[in-house]
């Protein structure tokens, strides 16, 4: 794929530029109307000359009503065990770039798909009002299987999910461990499926509810200064534009959020967190509980690292960051914002369909990783704990990986891919 050039439309041209230029309600409109009638097969191509070789990019179609672009590794050979790589946000399958060729080398097929709501990844509704039902964690689930399935597989050695892709692949493992055969989780901790109260009518006390994601905002607004939690943010309509139109610029937006959430911001120095409390969540980073007056483009902005650090930058390349601002400048943020409305929280929704599972734990083998500087971990205090004793039966490894933050992945490839290959190793052996 590298050193190919391709021709641009004037169309897409003006798509990519509309999203960053902040506060033209002309380029809005464009940048909105192009992207529903966008040709994906006209675009240049997915992640230009950054794309090592041996990675190729390729969509297929009827896919749970999706056509899923997807980058694959190892496709040369049939007959491969498979491996399904879940990307998270504001991420790509792009993101998984730097452990494919490992994966592909030790003989598997690696397989990386932009997920319902992202990248080249077409047939989700990217309007803010759109029915959320299809984000829901059990219908990501049914895009994991049923990409699977298409490609001709009825299980993988492994799906792995980072941040927003762990839930998905967490849920995959547990619901299907029959297509699903090991799991690893990245940054984001699985708590198990909510409960349902058992015994009461026997005089067994329910088990105390814990605060909803609006109850955790309303404590943390008396806090001083005043603050708020993310994915209520999140969950605004007024998010996508907040990130879309950065008044920085959306290359530099992309560039201090993945810099303040990663092992290169200093200030990145995660524990545990007694409760969920406002006093106790306060002490994370504003990336995660923000000042109530800002959007995420105000956050990161005072975090943009300087042209020397970026010039030192090896993991994220300025390149690299704008395969991220020229996706997301023509889908926009809010296909990738859905999940946050309906998979996370206290969605009542959700939380019924997924009490269908309670008592149920993932009892394939499965492994958690994060950077040893990433406060995902302990975002959700207590979580960390229940997918040990509880939501994980088999977790054979817990990893925090030393000179990485959120971006674990991309942040130190080589120990996550040595870490992948050990893991698949022992099960195979096993």
């Amino acid at each position: 794929m590298s050193g190919t050039v391709f021709n641009v439309s004037r169309r897409d041209f003006l798509v990519t530029a509309s999203a960053a230029v902040g506060g033209m309600t002309v380029a809005r409109d464009a940048a909105r109307a192009a992207q529903v009638r966008t040709d994906i097969a006209n675009l240049p191509p997915y992640g230009g000359n950054t794309i090592p070789p041996g990675i190729r990019s390729r969509r297929v179609a009827t896919v749970n009503g999706l056509t899923v672009h997807f980058l694959e590794a190892g496709y040369e050979t049939t007959g491969r065990p498979a491996v399904l790589l879940m990307h998270g946000f504001p991420e790509l399958a792009y993101s998984w770039r730097k452990v494919m060729l490992p994966l592909a080398a030790a003989g598997y097929h690696v397989i990386a798909p932009d997920q319902r709501g992202y990248g080249r990844t077409t047939g989700w509704d990217d309007s803010y009002d759109a029915d959320p039902d299809p984000f829901r964690i059990l219908n990501m689930v049914r895009d994991a299987i049923g990409l699977v399935y298409a490609l001709g597989y009825r299980s993988v050695a492994m799906v792995a999910g980072h941040d927003a892709g762990a839930p998905v692949a967490s849920w995959a493992a547990l619901i299907r461990p029959d297509v699903f055969r090991s799991v690893t989780i990245l940054s984001s901790p699985f708590e198990g499926p909510p409960a349902i109260p058992f015994d009461t009518a026997n005089g067994a006390t329910p088990p105390p509810r814990a605060p909803t994601d609006d109850e955790l905002d309303a404590e943390l607004a008396k806090l001083n200064p005043p603050r708020k939690y993310y994915q209520n943010y999140q969950r605004t309509r007024g998010a996508n534009d907040n990130m879309l139109h950065a008044p920085q610029g959306l290359h530099a937006f992309f560039r201090a959020y993945y810099h303040y959430k990663s092992a290169d911001w200093k200030g990145n120095h995660p524990h545990p967190l007694k409760a969920r409390t406002a006093t106790e969540m306060a002490q994370i980073p504003t990336y995660y509980v923000m000042e109530r007056d800002k959007g995420m483009a105000e956050t990161v902005a005072p975090f943009m690292p300087s042209a020397a650090e970026i010039a030192a930058c090896k993991w994220l390349t300025e390149p690299e960051v704008e395969v991220y601002a020229t996706e997301y400048a023509r889908t926009q943020f809010t296909g990738a914002l859905q999940g946050y409305r309906v998979r996370r929280g206290s969605d009542p929704k959700t939380v019924a369909e997924l009490q269908t599972f309670s008592g149920r734990s993932i009892d394939v083998p499965s492994m958690f990783i994060a950077g040893s500087s990433d406060w995902g971990v302990y975002q959700t205090p207590g979580a960390v704990d229940r997918m040990q004793k509880t939501a994980c039966t088999r977790m054979v490894g817990f990893h925090l990986v030393d000179g990485a933050g959120h971006w674990v992945q991309q942040e130190q490839p080589e120990q996550v891919s040595r870490l992948f290959l050990q893991f698949l190793r022992d099960q195979r052996a096993g």
